[in-house]
């Protein structure tokens, strides 16, 4: 069984950053590729970003690029997801997830372990 706990989240003034971070726990985590997806009130979960498990392929939305960067530290069993110039569009509640696999998705479907979430607010 693998849990994931997400904490980091909170209210910020746009333009700002928040650095948000998944621990995770269970047999062979550090070999899933892990991801960030969020949902907005009304919006479906939309995939953010997402790493293979050794770190070395990264995936993000096309809406953050360039503002978003995912981490990870297998020895830790964490992953991270470091925010800057945040947007008020960016509210949401962020939920990170793992795959059972190397390999990267950005598809919800994909994934089979899912943390609680924590909520990023951006306020205008």
């Amino acid at each position: 069984q693998v849990q994931l706990v997400e904490s980091g989240g909170g209210v910020v003034q746009a333009g700002g950053s928040l650095r948000l971070s998944c621990a995770a726990s269970g047999r062979a985590v550090s070999s899933y590729a892990m991801g960030w997806f969020r949902q907005a009130p009304r919006k479906e979960r939309e995939f953010v970003a997402a790493i293979a498990w050794s770190g070395g392929s990264t995936y993000y939305a096309d809406s953050v690029k360039g503002r978003i960067n995912i981490s990870r530290e297998n020895a830790k069993n964490m992953v991270w997801l470091q925010m800057n110039s945040l947007r008020p569009e960016d509210t949401a509640v962020y939920y990170c997830a793992a795959r059972r696999t190397f390999g990267i998705s950005n598809r919800v479907y994909d994934y089979d372990y899912w943390g609680q979430g924590t909520q990023v607010t951006v306020s205008s």
